[in-house]
């Protein structure tokens, strides 16, 4: 289980590296950005931009800390790949 304190390092890292949220669920969320995540004592809500489901509007999503598995550095672009 994550904690507040715990994701919060990720939310106001400096500078800001994107991240994933992975549930138990098998569901998972992309920060990209952290304007895209409110955090919580007990949850979090986290914004889905309009155009990442095909038609749907954007969205937010509530996911409570109890039901995160993991939350991992979302992989970069290698710079200078030939």
């Amino acid at each position: 289980m994550l904690t507040s304190p715990r994701l919060m390092e990720y939310v106001t890292a400096e500078p800001f590296r994107p991240f994933r949220i992975n549930m138990a669920s098998g569901q998972s969320f992309e920060i990209r950005h952290p304007e895209m995540i409110l955090v919580g004592k007990s949850l979090v809500r986290v914004y889905q931009a309009a155009g990442e489901v095909p038609g749907q509007p954007p969205l937010w999503h509530d996911a409570s800390f109890l039901l995160m598995e993991s939350v991992e550095p979302l992989e970069s672009p290698a710079a200078g790949r030939r």
